[in-house]
């Protein structure tokens, strides 16, 4: 039985920067894959190279170097001419960004800047494009649409920016979503109405989806599949239940002991991971998590030499054995990149296992 092509394959993906003080690779081997109607959610701390990523997708990068390959529906992206990329942007693939006030024009309104983005790509007539603008934003949820059209975007909150970069994104009706970061600096009340609008809308037109966020429990709501980053690595892939009920890199276990959790009490500290991310100019030559991994200090001698100047590979998972008596078989579709990834406790001192919650995804995304 053949499976279809995944809607987006990245493939040994490497993006470098040359600066004044060195070449930064900021990306590094990383490889994914997005099927249409799925979410992958990329996970890491600021400067592991979630929004390099997502930029090298569009292909919005100027002066970088980008190599590997990205391939959109099995077409190759890396190496194509900016003008039939550009065709590519807003029509096959779209972007959400961080910050809606500064990605909407101040002098536009938001009807102009919906309507113009979709007669770039149709052609169409003014008054077409339009009712094209009014439509998507009622169908984002915003009240009023023919008259908040022809406002500014000083004159929408947050959140109304927000749902209009959405309505702008999928104007055109794309087949794969990125958001980066859709949800920042949002209330949970607003960030919870985006992320429906979002889950909503892909069911509907079954759109791939990447959302990029720090935020665990952004992951644990919408999405399929999570790819974990450190240092411009993957340091693990798996779907999210699997994740959040067993984290199979030392980092991803680190990101979820240090969320607040309902049983601690008033008084019980975060549990923070100690340290600081690696240098992208200076690279260790073994895992970029060696420093602060406890799991490496709490090994041998040997082990630590292991971790500090031996590079893991990502490699299939090995899950729990069936039986006592019988050997871990790997995971389908899980992988991490370390020496020690398999089922294991915690490190004397590390905190409680971050997949002790009867429902962990429930208990990260309340």
């Amino acid at each position: 039985m053949t499976h279809p092509a995944p809607l987006l394959d990245v493939r040994d993906l490497q993006v470098t920067f040359t600066t004044p003080r060195g070449r930064v690779r900021a990306v590094d081997s990383l490889s994914f894959t997005v099927e249409a109607g799925r979410t992958l959610g990329i996970v890491g701390e600021s400067g592991s190279g979630k929004s390099v990523t997502s930029l090298a997708v569009m292909g919005l990068h100027r002066g970088a170097e980008v190599t590997g390959s990205i391939a959109l529906d099995g077409r190759e992206l890396t190496g194509m001419a900016e003008k039939e990329l550009s065709r590519l942007r807003g029509r096959r693939m779209a972007m959400i960004f961080q910050d809606p006030l500064s990605s909407l024009h101040p002098y536009y309104t938001v009807g102009e800047q919906i309507a113009e983005h979709h007669r770039v790509h149709f052609r169409a007539g003014r008054a077409a494009a339009r009712r094209r603008a009014i439509d998507m934003l009622g169908e984002v949820g915003i009240p009023e649409p023919a008259r908040r059209a022809g406002e500014y975007p000083h004159q929408f909150s947050g959140g109304m920016r927000q749902r209009a970069m959405i309505a702008m994104a999928l104007a055109c009706e794309p087949d794969l979503l990125i958001a980066d970061e859709p949800t920042t600096a949002l209330d949970v009340t607003v960030q919870a109405q985006i992320l429906e609008l979002i889950a909503r809308l892909q069911q509907e037109r079954g759109l791939g989806v990447v959302m990029i966020t720090h935020d665990l429990g952004v992951v644990a709501r919408v999405a399929h599949e999570v790819l974990v980053m450190y240092g411009g690595r993957a340091a693990e892939q798996a779907a999210v239940d699997d994740l959040f009920a067993d984290p199979a890199h030392p980092y991803t276990r680190g990101l979820l002991d240090s969320l607040p959790r309902l049983d601690d009490s008033d008084d019980q500290p975060l549990r923070a991971i100690p340290g600081a991310p690696p240098s992208l100019r200076e690279p260790a030559p073994g895992c970029a998590f060696a420093p602060r991994c406890a799991r490496a200090a709490a090994g041998t001698d040997e082990d630590r030499t292991r971790c500090a100047t031996v590079r893991p590979a990502l490699r299939p998972y090995p899950g729990p054995a069936a039986s006592p008596a019988a050997s871990p078989a790997a995971v389908p579709g899980r992988t991490a990149a370390c020496h020690f990834a398999g089922p294991h406790d915690p490190p004397a001192g590390a905190g409680p296992a971050a997949g002790s919650a009867a429902d962990p995804v429930q208990e990260v995304s309340r």
